[in-house]
């Protein structure tokens, strides 16, 4: 007899991006990184037998981006993707347009000073505190240098892919649904790109 359901353990398999088609398959690895050599390498390792062996194939690949593919990663992460669903719990929605209007504007200077949109992860911060994590992220980079920033921006590309990996997968498992689902090109949480 199974275990309840509840004692289950749930191991997410990447069942519907091993049985795309390969063009279906780099489609939905796009919305996860922008990347186009990185979507065409993890479709052509298919199949993965399970989230873990996914995630390693993105990490290895992700370390591999030339500069080319990183701009191209960089180029796709939308501007406006974080800005109306930052929560705004217990804030006057005056402070929550301040504070959307102080991004703005460091955004503005991140993406004159280093030529391309600012990333971050913000998985494991709570949403209630991402806006001033986004904030504080954005000014502490500012001063890089673009060396160390297009390093850190990497990184934090491989993390939005791993987080992004995951929730289209667990999208994947029956009777699982994604953690967030919104309608939206990206299976993002809900603050990733500024």
């Amino acid at each position: 007899m199974p275990p309840p359901a509840q004692e289950r353990t749930l191991h997410p398999h990447p069942h519907q991006l091993n049985s795309a088609t390969p063009d279906a398959a780099e489609a939905a690895l796009l919305t996860c990184c922008g990347s186009r050599r990185w979507a065409r390498r993890l479709t052509a390792h298919r199949p993965y037998p399970d989230l873990d062996a996914l995630l390693a194939a993105s990490d290895e690949a992700a370390y591999d981006l030339s500069d080319a593919d990183l701009a191209e990663a960089l180029a796709c992460e939308p501007l406006d993707a974080v800005l109306p669903q930052v929560p705004h719990q217990g804030a006057p929605r005056t402070g929550a347009t301040a504070a959307h209007t102080a991004l703005r504007a460091a955004h503005a200077a991140y993406e004159s000073r280093f030529g391309h949109t600012f990333v971050i992860c913000l998985d494991d911060v709570p949403p209630s505190e991402a806006l001033g994590q986004l904030l504080a992220g954005i000014r502490s980079r500012l001063g890089n240098d673009p060396e160390d920033e297009r390093a850190l921006a990497a990184e934090e590309l491989r993390r939005l892919a791993r987080g992004r990996l995951a929730r289209l997968t667990l999208g994947d498992v029956p009777g699982h649904a994604a953690r967030d689902s919104r309608s939206q090109a990206r299976p993002d949480s809900p603050y990733v790109p500024v």
